[in-house]
């Protein structure tokens, strides 16, 4: 049940016509008042023929035309409104059970506190099966105002309760970081100009598209203005930024002039102090992964940022909370980088992906931004890279992404923040998707040059070996014969398919996974791009001058102390 309350507004009578009209579409259907102050003294145009809006009106204003008579007192923004609606899936609420709904919403707001006389004149409107509007005037019968503050964040909470008490759908309970819904007036604006988006909606988008592109503040509302944005800059007399608006071109006030928006009411962390923190991380150290293999592509150097992410994220203590969120906020930047760099026909879904998590990169947990510097450096090689396809490792990348998101849900809900584990669990489900339009022709590919059956009886038989638990599963995948090629590539390659495959069953569990061989194969071929390692060229470098100065010589750094180096692809089949 979500119950969004409105901005003050000073028409009763306008209100009223709207909730008792036929509604937009004509989806209004029998209104009428199911609760309210005083109702035996109430009249109900809705029930009542000889009942007018006007008369409704003059009722519910009576105290605030009493304030407004003393000098000095007059409001301008007196009507407070808030509607009520169920979740599509909640069972049909009969007007009584509505009532004691609206009863709990005001006494939770301070609109009409629990036994008291003098509280705000109110009602409550029916006209749809699914929800109610609460309109109330906010002066009490004694002249005073209400007592509003946090009034949402007590609705809310009462919210949970009332879905409890009726047993209706379970919303998870909200903390003050999810972006402003778009009001009614921005909708039907939107309509009328033939937008698709709201203009908070299409500005939120082109900000955050913006980020992986701009090292500080300035370059990020230079990148706005270059994009169509118009932006509008406030500076301290030193020159500083000071604040930032943004307006859509083309929404426009009603005296001619843009619609500017500050920041930080599109969204939460789009306010310039929120956005300078984020942009004042500093360049990180190069992946020691990325410096092993020089010839990567941006696409593989993002998946090796990933491993870190992985590393980071194994781990629900509160010790590591600062740096979790940190990386799960610049994994929405990478997400947002891969929809941009992207082949068009995959950009709708990873698009989807980038605008869902949003809402799962903030929370009310500090975040240390320098943490995730590496993933944020990654976004932007990405996206300066140019858009295009590099092969397999775009789907390695999503494949990487959707594991992260998964990641970030599981630790959202050990927080308790259920509307950003929600958000991150339909992530996967964008990301999974792209990663199977991205794969598919890859896939069938592999399996068409699946090894020989000699060779997957082998290679059958370090599935055993690494996996025993998910064996039985791997080997029925209709992916499997792909996975098989994927194996026998790598062992060509210097790599030994038994540790390929402990190491990425380690990486994720596969209990979860519906296609156990599919979810391997990113993984290995993420390990297996990075050149196995040399024991000769080890060996030598333990016994050089620098690694005796620090340390790192062994007792015995010959060839012959380190690990005999795995059979190659030829010696197991002479075997």
């Amino acid at each position: 049940m979500i119950a969004p309350i409105k901005n003050p507004g000073s028409n009763t009578r306008g209100l009223l016509a709207y909730l008792y009209g036929p509604g937009r579409q004509d989806e209004h259907r029998d209104p009428h008042i199911v609760a309210g102050f005083a109702m035996l003294a109430m009249p109900d145009p809705g029930r009542d023929e000889n009942a007018t809006l006007t008369q409704l009106a003059r009722y519910l204003d009576e105290p605030v035309r009493l304030r407004n008579s003393e000098p000095g007192k007059k409001l301008t923004d007196h009507v407070w409104h808030c509607p009520v609606r169920a979740a599509p899936e909640d069972r049909y609420l009969s007007d009584a059970e509505w009532s004691e709904i609206a009863e709990r919403i005001v006494r939770a707001a301070g609109i009409a506190p629990k036994d008291d006389d003098l509280a705000c004149r109110w009602i409550a409107v029916r006209h749809a099966d699914d929800h109610i509007h609460v309109l109330a005037t906010t002066v009490r019968e004694d002249g005073r105002r209400p007592k509003l503050h946090n009034s949402g964040q007590r609705v809310g909470t009462e919210c949970r309760e009332i879905e409890k008490d009726y047993g209706l759908r379970q919303l998870g309970t909200g903390d003050r970081t999810a972006e402003r819904r778009p009001t009614q007036a921005e909708m039907h604006k939107a309509k009328r100009l033939g937008w698709e988006q709201t203009s908070r909606e299409w500005l939120q988008d082109r900000i955050r598209g913006a980020i992986p592109h701009a090292s500080n503040a300035e370059e990020l509302l230079a990148y706005l203005q270059a994009d169509g944005v118009d932006v509008k800059i406030l500076r301290f007399p030193s020159g500083d930024l000071r604040g930032y608006s943004v307006a859509r071109s083309g929404d426009l006030k009603a005296n001619g002039q843009p619609n500017y928006i500050p920041g930080g009411k599109i969204a939460p962390d789009l306010s310039l102090p929120k956005l300078q923190a984020l942009l004042a991380a500093s360049k990180p150290e190069e992946h020691p992964t990325a410096r092993r293999n020089k010839s990567a592509t941006p696409w593989q150097h993002a998946t090796n940022a990933l491993d870190t992410f992985t590393t980071d994220h194994d781990t629900t203590d509160d010790s590591g909370d600062a740096r979790a969120q940190a990386h799960i906020t610049a994994l929405g930047e990478l997400i947002e980088a891969t929809a941009q760099a992207a082949p068009q026909d995959l950009r709708a879904e990873l698009r989807a992906a980038a605008k869902t998590f949003a809402r799962a990169q903030r929370s009310q947990i500090s975040t240390d931004h320098t943490a995730a510097a590496g993933l944020r450096q990654a976004a932007r090689d990405l996206v300066n890279a140019g858009s295009g396809k590099d092969g397999s490792t775009l789907s390695v990348l999503v494949a990487a992404l959707a594991w992260a998101a998964i990641l970030s849900e599981r630790w959202h809900t050990a927080k308790g923040h259920a509307q950003q584990a929600e958000a991150a669990r339909r992530t996967v489900q964008h990301l999974q998707t792209a990663y199977d339009q991205a794969a598919a022709d890859q896939l069938a590919f592999l399996a068409q040059r699946q090894p020989k059956e000699q060779t997957r009886n082998i290679l059958a038989s370090d599935v055993r070996a690494a996996i025993p638990d998910h064996a039985a599963r791997i080997l029925a995948d209709p992916n499997w014969p792909a996975l098989a090629t994927v194996l026998a590539d790598a062992e060509a390659g210097g790599h030994t398919p038994h540790q390929l495959l402990a190491e990425a069953a380690a990486r994720r569990e596969l209990g979860s996974a519906r296609l156990p061989a599919k979810v391997l194969i990113a993984r290995i071929q993420h390990t297996s791009y990075n050149p196995a390692p040399n024991r000769t060229v080890e060996a030598a470098l333990l016994r050089s001058p620098a690694a005796i100065a620090l340390g790192l010589r062994t007792t015995s750094a010959s060839p012959a102390a380190l690990p005999a180096a795995p059979a190659t692809g030829h010696q197991r089949r002479a075997c």
